[in-house]
This record gives structure tokens, sequence and C-alpha cells, in this order.
């Protein structure tokens, strides 16, 4: 089957390869890629590919449809059935015209949505969803008057979904950063009540807007940068859930006087140790469906880059890398390959 993967590094090139078709067994499903996404993820795993010899295929952002079950696999879905996910950063990604993935971290796409639309969703989705309403302790519908949160890079794959999500929380004022008109722009379009310039003094612009402090923040956006304003910024028994890996060490202890939280959330933790919840993925993705079937979320698709290949896949880690998306970036599948018999 055709492919896009990297075989050493550095430089990690990204080549067009043909690799076997997978066979599904236990709980996977074998899913035929019509559209995938990219996220920063792709370029991190990229950048620090072993030089083993031994082709990777990223990419962790997919829509498309079963082609074929496992045993345990069988009773979550069929073959024919239009399902997206993440899916797992330690197997072979979806940068592929087929793909195993563990039917516990899929759920069935909307039927109203492209494959393309869908694909956009997953990772994103995923990421902002645990840290809204499993770190945050956020919850959709349920009011949190008087509370602000900060979405730090509201622009990107994450923060525009979260922003959308985080609406669905009643008298939660939801104020986003962005650095650039279109940015700025596309924050308001999800749905942020403020948007400040993450490139300027974070206080001042807040205080502006009658926001001394903030009691959660979602860092999605140079950690390293921001981190001694938030701890500033957050009010005491506030928390901070960061997505990013950060440079160097941070000084937590500024949070300490404030009795405030920092929390990690890294959207593959459930898939790479194989906890118990592991299903409680899946379960999200259908809440996401549900609500993008009534109309409260839309997707963050931004721009198609075309079919899938060593360089268009190229062009959009580029484009990732640069520090300049909005929403996201996507691909379709392998569109003209046979199917396994």
């Amino acid at each position: 089957m055709p492919a896009v993967g990297i075989l050493a590094a550095p430089p990690a090139e990204l080549r067009d390869l043909i690799l076997p078709v997978p066979t599904p067994a236990g709980w996977d499903v074998l899913v035929r890629v019509d559209a995938v996404a990219v996220n920063p993820a792709d370029c991190r795993v990229r950048r620090r590919k072993a030089d083993d010899g031994q082709a990777a295929v990223l990419g962790w952002d997919a829509a498309g449809v079963v082609a074929a079950c496992g045993a345990e696999a069988a009773a979550w879905f069929q073959p024919g059935d239009s399902i997206y996910y993440a899916g797992d950063v330690n197997r072979p990604g979806c940068n592929s015209a087929y793909q195993l993935v563990d039917a516990r971290l899929a759920a069935r796409r909307l039927a109203n949505w492209s494959a393309v639309e869908a694909a956009a969703l997953p990772l994103t989705g995923l990421t902002a969803w645990e840290a809204l309403f499993e770190h945050l302790g956020y919850a959709p519908d349920a009011p949190a008057d008087g509370r602000t949160l900060l979405v730090v890079g509201g622009a990107g794959g994450v923060g525009s979904i979260a922003i959308q999500l985080a609406r669905l929380v009643p008298g939660l004022r939801v104020v986003a950063t962005a650095s650039r008109a279109e940015s700025t722009a596309w924050c308001r379009q999800m749905g942020a009540h403020e948007v400040i310039d993450h490139s300027l003094p974070l206080r001042p612009q807040l205080e502006a807007i009658g926001i001394p402090a903030v009691q959660s923040v979602l860092l999605l956006n140079r950690p390293d940068e921001h981190f001694a304003a938030l701890a500033e910024l957050i009010a005491p028994f506030g928390h901070i859930a960061n997505v990013v890996p950060f440079s160097r060490p941070v000084e937590l202890n500024a949070l300490m006087r404030k009795s405030a939280s920092f929390s990690w959330n890294y959207m593959f933790t459930r898939s790479m140790f194989q906890t118990a919840d592991m299903a409680r993925q899946g379960d999200i993705l259908a809440r996401l469906t549900a609500l993008a079937e009534a109309g409260r979320i839309r997707s963050t698709r931004r721009e198609h880059l075309g079919q899938l290949s060593a360089r268009a896949l190229g062009d959009a880690h580029a484009r990732l890398e640069r520090g300049d998306a909005i929403g996201k970036l996507t691909l379709s599948g392998f569109s003209n390959f046979q199917e396994p018999v």
C-alpha cells in the first residue's frame, strides 16, 4: 500500500513508501484512510526518529472506513462503518492507505461532515476535552458564573476547538490570545469573548477588560515564554493545564503561595499506557460527534492541501514548524489505491 514516512534521522526527510497492508486482530480495526490532519506532535516525532533503518509512518488524526475487524473489535464496529480517531503515538500513524487502530480509541463520525472535516477534529478535540473537562473541572452546560478561562494560543488546532468547547460552559468568560489580525479574527470566529495579544504583556491587557486574575489557563503555545506571567495572573486556587513541553526547567514554586495547580495533559497517555479507561477516548469522540450533529461545534479545518504525498505532507510540516498555522491543515488519503481482497 502507498504511505508517507521517514527512514532515518537526521534529517528525517518524508518519503513516499510502499508498505504491506496490515492485518487486524484482537481490538484492532483495519481502516481505509480517507483523510488526515497534521499536528505539531507529528513534527516532534519526526525530529526524534531513531536512525534504525526502519520506516516510520506518522500521523495521528484520521477519518476513514472500517475495512476489517479483529475478534474483539467486531463488537464495536463493522466493515463499512465511517469512523474517526487519533490513535496511538507508539504505533504506525495514519499517513498511509490503510491503518490499524484500537477500536476503543475510535468513534463513528458525522454523516453530514466530509472525511476531511472530520479528520481535523480527533487529536485536538480529545486534547481540549480532557484539558477543559477532566483537568480544569468544567463541564458542558454546567454553569461557571464569574470564572475566566485564558486560552494561550487560541488560533492553533487545539485552541480552535477548545474555545468552542469552553463556550458550552454557561457563564464562563473565554479570553484567547493571538498576535496577528488574521489569528485574532479566527479566535473570535471560534467564539472567544475577547482576544489579547500574547506578544505583549498580558496583565495590562487583561486589566483593561476588567480581569485582574484568571481562574484557569489552557497553555497551548510557548510555555517557556508565558509561564512566569501566568503564575502571576492565576487566581488563588486556580489551575493551569499545559499541553506543550517546556524546553527548560520551570519554577513551579511560583504557584505555591496561591495554592494554584499545574497539570499536564498528554492526549496519548491512555493509549500509551493501555489504561483501564482507554475506551474513554472513543466515548469523548462520540460526544464530539453528537455536539457537531447538534450544531454546537464546527470543524476547525482551515485549509486543505490536496492528496497525501511526501511533498504535500512536507509542506504541511513546514507550515506547522513556522508556528503561524491557523486552525487545522488536512490532506486526502490515497483514494486511487485498490482495497485489499
